[in-house]
């Protein structure tokens, strides 16, 4: 009958999140995203504001970062499933899609710390069905 008892028990333990934040190692520090956050603020800071969808270019740096926030984001996805089944700290998620963003401002920084443009890709009109591909100056020409 003990046997029994052990294993009804197990089969509870087995429902329950296998991840717990405990405070000493067993949670994913929040003060990362705080941190990546702060640092795509300051990026931010000198970029001229985003008014359309931007096309992935610029200098080798640029495309290099830009080819960092496409693996990062698959890692984003990949880490969803494991938040649902609660193995893994929700704060790991918040951290990859903030680094996905780091790594985009960043390709950005790094275009205008060169001087590259930016192609941006817009509707002429509303409701235009085809786009046109924009080149942008990052830097104030004034």
């Amino acid at each position: 009958d003990d046997d029994d008892d052990d294993d009804d028990s197990d089969s509870d333990t087995d429902d329950e999140p296998i991840f717990k934040s405990d405070g000493i190692g067993g949670g994913f520090d929040t003060e990362h995203v705080e941190r990546l956050e702060e640092w795509i603020d300051v990026m931010t800071d000198k970029l001229p504001e985003l008014t359309s969808f931007i096309l992935p270019t610029g200098g080798r740096a640029s495309a290099q970062l830009h080819v960092a926030r496409t693996v990062c984001r698959r890692a984003e996805r990949r880490t969803v499933g494991l938040v649902q089944d609660g193995v893994c700290d929700p704060n790991v998620l918040r951290y990859l899609n903030r680094l996905s963003d780091f790594f985009f401002t960043a390709g950005r920084w790094t275009n205008y710390c060169e001087g590259q443009e930016e192609i941006q890709y817009r509707r002429p009109l509303r409701g235009a069905k085809q786009r046109n591909r924009v080149q942008v100056s990052l830097r104030d020409e004034h």
